[in-house]
């Protein structure tokens, strides 16, 4: 037998940032609230679990952020890294919300870092968690269950009875056995397909098998599945994702922020074949480092390698992993299993190509390259102090932006057009609504509270009506 309650009034599947957001809201408005997590314990928390901030609009400096960031800045930001394929509605209506969850995240626990300053570039638009995001997922999970939320760890929903646009039944698994719940609402915030190889290589074909998955292993995208075969209607392309360069040698599930890499700006990038294929100073990195997961997929075998020197060492994140020393280009080459003439060839071209001008790692300076191709626009300097420094290099996935459509009321709309009657989506399974491609830092943690948020007080009016 599953100890799982007949009937509640706000079902939430999936706890992480989103959900919590959801089942927190919902009972506070009176509903009684069952959040369902596919994870152990151990494990919950989703993606979550693994992030460090989020992106606020504000007018004016806060303990955690510095100077003002205005919702056109907001919108322009996010507009650049989207290529416009996002609605635009319900992005404006994200970045407003925004502005309102700093007071609400403290009332629950969170607690944040005073305004980090350094080469992140986001001291006025990102406040970061104390902690991180497990601190904060604990602080929520603590205020959920002082509230009475009842939550179920273990427990997999497999599938949602969808009839005319309104859910009727739930079922799901806990060890092994199935058991059937009848909620007035639900809230799906089971995130994306991300940790199901074999969906992605419907998209991706084989090189998915080199992907590897920066999150929660749990995001098999069984309920997202569900609902698209019922007629809820999709949103998104499937084969784009918030996809990071990660360290080749990270685990293939659950390796977290630890994996990135963060010297791309400077570095030079090179494939197999020790050959540069994009702008590693493109842009400052909260605006360009998810673009890189997609590029090196597209490399052969999907791999990279980030080639810099000694002087660049210490201006990124380093890895959790540690740095390929060599004295020489050749030298390192070999030990990165890089073409060795290809790569010297490669740094001495790059170097002959280097304009000098004013370093700034914080700021798009003038240091530059003519006459090569691709070009590096900006954080360009000879790589000629040794050691040098290389990291390989694997698309890291974080979540898939294919997702289900959602209105304003973060209602799930059907393929006929029609909202339905107590079906809600927050987090990454909606995401795709506002993300159509690129991604700018914490912004998908900002999208799971603002709709977390609005999905549980709307589920919340319909139970209790």
């Amino acid at each position: 037998m599953v100890d799982l309650p007949q009937s509640c009034d706000v079902l939430v599947v999936g706890g992480g940032n989103a959900g919590l957001s959801a089942a927190i809201t919902a009972r506070e408005a009176g509903a009684s609230v069952i959040l369902l997590e596919h994870a152990p314990k151990a494990f919950r928390g989703g993606n979550s679990r693994h992030t460090r901030n989020l992106r606020l609009m504000h007018d004016s400096p806060t303990a955690t952020l510095r100077g003002s960031y205005s919702s056109s800045e907001y919108w322009n930001d996010l507009l650049s890294v989207t290529s416009g394929k996002t609605d635009e509605r319900l992005a404006r209506f994200t970045i407003d919300g925004t502005s309102q969850l700093l007071p609400w995240m403290k009332a629950h626990g969170a607690r944040f870092q005073p305004a980090l300053e350094g080469t992140l570039s986001l001291s006025r638009t990102n406040a970061f968690f104390l902690g991180g995001g497990k601190a904060l997922m604990n602080a929520y999970y603590a205020a959920a269950e002082r509230l009475g939320v009842n939550v179920l760890y273990d427990t997999e929903v497999r599938s949602l009875c969808l009839a005319r646009g309104m859910i009727r039944e739930v079922f799901a698994v806990k060890n092994g056995a199935s058991a059937a719940v009848r909620p007035k609402a639900v809230v799906v915030c089971s995130g994306g397909f991300q940790a199901n190889i074999e969906w992605l290589r419907e998209y991706w074909g084989d090189a998915a098998r080199n992907f590897i998955i920066r999150g929660t292993p749990y995001a098999q995208g069984v309920v997202l599945k569900n609902l698209l075969e019922q007629g809820a209607a999709p949103v998104g392309d499937p084969t784009q994702c918030h996809a990071v360069a990660v360290d080749a040698r990270a685990p293939k599930f659950d390796g977290g922020i630890v994996s990135r890499l963060d010297c791309v700006p400077f570095s030079i990038v090179v494939d197999r074949a020790g050959r540069r294929f994009y702008d590693e100073g493109e842009d400052i990195w909260p605006k360009r480092y998810a673009i890189w997961g997609r590029l090196v997929a597209q490399c052969p075998e999907q791999i990279a390698y980030a080639v810099t020197d000694a002087k660049s060492e210490k201006l990124s994140m380093p890895s959790a992993f540690p740095p390929i020393r060599a004295e020489t280009i050749v030298e390192l080459a070999g030990n990165l299993g890089i073409d060795a003439a290809a790569l010297e060839a490669t740094v001495r071209n790059f170097n002959q190509a280097v304009r000098p001008g004013k370093f700034d790692p914080g700021l798009l300076d003038d240091c530059r390259t003519e006459g090569i191709n691709p070009p590096k626009t900006h954080w360009a300097r000879p790589i000629d102090q040794p050691p040098f420094i290389g990291y390989p290099l694997r698309p890291g996935i974080t979540f898939t932006y294919l997702g289900v459509k959602v209105d304003e009321n973060a209602r799930v709309i059907m393929q006929d057009g029609r909202s339905s009657a107590n079906l809600f989506a927050a987090g990454e399974i909606m995401a795709g609504n506002i993300l159509g491609e690129g991604y700018v830092a914490g912004v998908g943690m900002a999208i799971g509270a603002v709709f977390g948020r609005i999905a549980g007080r709307e589920a919340a009016k319909v139970a209790l009506r």
